[in-house]
């Protein structure tokens, strides 16, 4: 998985993620700023996911963008 291309157009991103993580803020998204590791822990922190569930669920969120 090449997660430079999130971070290259995470502005263009945030709809997006926000469409899949409705409870991340505009802060949440800002403070992020493509981060993978920190995208992680925000979904962890506000879903109650375990790590294993959030690597799962962020994997699949890239699978299926059109890149």
């Amino acid at each position: 998985m090449n997660w430079d291309r999130v971070e290259g157009n995470w502005k263009q991103l945030k709809g997006k993620i926000k469409e899949q993580w409705g409870d991340l803020t505009d802060d949440d998204l800002d403070v992020i700023a493509g981060k993978r590791d920190q995208l992680e822990g925000k979904i962890q922190e506000r879903y109650g996911y375990a790590k294993d569930q959030t690597t799962k669920e962020v994997d699949d969120w890239y699978s299926r963008q059109s890149w």
